[in-house]
């Protein structure tokens, strides 16, 4: 009995002096100027933001590996609110009531701390980003400083909210501008877009264009209308890559005669609707224009006259082009549908007499294609409904028309659907879905090249290239180089 004691009170001092032991070593903090910390990164880079608008958050870790305790005598950023940098050290917000610093911040061995960084810069009043740094100083008991660079490009912009075009209006400028809440062209009034004009759409914004909107860029200087994160998702990944970032273009029923020339929208919920209209007026020419990336329609037109030429209608969640009754014409445009965001994607072309007669569809020197076997769709329930439509010097990925069908169909070359290697990515010149980077301009393997119709191509394709005596299928023409 008395050794079993004995042993019990020699286990439990070992014990005791082990627990002291480690809260010794744990307490322990080095005023050795060898003894650092580590950072995750010795730069935090917040890309391009708008002048006055908030970015979003970034963060890195603050690791101690030095095998001993380490103090921060007082962390700090070094130019404190001259540069708009927003910064909270392990749950402590280095702001104005603080002397934009914090002081006394242990960081035991083997341990760590994390660090949120944000920006809103002041406007630098010049018409290119201007650079912003800063620094985040890290002062050790030792006297040792390290140094974190915060650093961001800010741009300044024109921010406009619930913008209402009453009469005749044209929108220019090299300075980006910023919608929110939406852009509306009243019935009466026409919105002009100049070229080379871009305006970058929040996520509650749309065009919408009761009135005539006229987009005018040139060859060389598109107009670009896209959403307003200049940021990334991933390292790899622009938010400008991702669709459904702004609303898209909406033309009701009162609106005829648009024009959208040498213009790119990207990345959009749709991205242009046009509402059911008379069929003696024309809705739209859309010419020599890309529409990419959608997370709903490309273009969707409702019983509408459209006019489709040169164009590039690409990856949309829904059909990259919807004719759902009324008139279309639709010459040397690439239609392709390879939207990497769902599996449960639409059409490349989609075209029907559903809900009202489709009383023409002309679809000539155009490439459509994806995928899927089949990327196109006509849709006919009522046989006593008008559906017209044609095709002549197209490539279509779908199965070959055998039936009476076959007669609406002249010309044409249908993409092998049994061949897996032929999936229409042969036509171009990268479809990368893992990074999410596509050009459609044609590479030279693609069945495309001189297959268009001399008689009816386009003069020029939609870079403002001039076709040649042979000219391509597609939105493209192909260049050798």
């Amino acid at each position: 009995m008395f050794m079993m004691k004995y042993k019990s009170i020699i286990i439990a001092t070992i014990s005791s002096l082990a627990m002291l032991s480690a809260c010794s070593d744990d307490d322990s903090f080095s005023t050795s100027s060898s003894k650092i910390l580590t950072f995750s990164a010795d730069t935090i880079s917040i890309d391009t933001v708008f002048s006055n608008v908030p970015s979003s958050t970034k963060s890195f870790w603050v690791y101690n590996k030095s095998g001993d305790g380490l103090k921060c005598t007082n962390i700090r950023l070094e130019r404190g609110n001259q540069t708009g940098f927003r910064v909270n050290v392990d749950g402590t917000y280095l702001g104005q009531t603080s002397g934009y610093q914090t002081n006394n911040v242990e960081i035991r061995n083997k341990d760590s701390i994390r660090v949120f960084v944000e920006v809103t810069t002041g406007y630098t009043y010049q018409d290119a980003p201007k650079k912003i740094a800063d620094n985040l100083i890290f002062t050790l008991e030792s006297g040792t400083q390290q140094k974190v660079n915060l650093n961001a490009w800010s741009w300044d912009a024109t921010m406009l909210r619930n913008v209402k075009i009453s009469k005749d209006s044209t929108i220019s400028g090299s300075k980006p501008i910023v919608i929110y809440g939406g852009l509306k062209v009243d019935s009466a009034a026409t919105l002009t877009l100049a070229a080379g004009t871009t305006i970058y759409f929040h996520a509650d914004a749309a065009i919408n264009v009761y009135g005539k909107l006229l987009s005018q860029g040139t060859a060389l200087q598109n107009v670009v209308l896209r959403g307003d994160r200049l940021d990334n998702m991933f390292d790899y990944l622009p938010y400008d890559f991702v669709s459904g970032q702004w609303k898209g273009i909406h033309l009701y029923s009162s609106s005829y005669d648009n024009e959208i020339t040498y213009t790119d929208i990207h990345s959009t919920e749709n991205g242009v609707v046009a509402d059911s209209s008379d069929l003696k007026k024309t809705k739209l020419k859309l010419e020599s224009s890309t529409i990419h990336n959608c997370k709903g329609y490309g273009l969707q037109a409702i019983n509408s006259n459209v006019i489709l030429r040169n164009c590039q209608i690409t990856n949309t969640l829904n059909d990259c082009v919807d004719i759902d009754g009324g008139k279309a014409e639709i010459n040397g445009c690439t239609l392709a549908q390879f939207y990497p965001f769902d599996a449960k994607r639409g059409a490349a072309l989609r075209f029907s007499c559903i809900k009202t007669p489709l009383m023409s569809m002309n679809c000539i020197n155009t490439l459509v294609t994806g995928y899927a076997d089949d990327v196109m769709t006509g849709e006919q329930k009522d046989t006593t409904v008008t559906f017209a439509y044609a095709f002549d010097h197209c490539i279509i990925r779908t199965p070959k028309i055998t039936t009476a069908d076959s007669l609406h169909f002249t010309n044409v070359i249908y993409e092998d659907v049994k061949d897996t290697i032929s999936t229409g990515i042969k036509h171009f010149v990268k479809i990368d879905t893992d990074n999410l980077r596509y050009d459609f301009n044609l590479k030279s393997t693609s069945s495309a090249i001189g297959k268009a119709n001399p008689t009816t191509a386009m003069p020029l394709d939609r870079n403002g290239q001039k076709r040649d005596d042979l000219p391509d299928v597609g939105a493209y023409e192909y260049i050798k180089q």
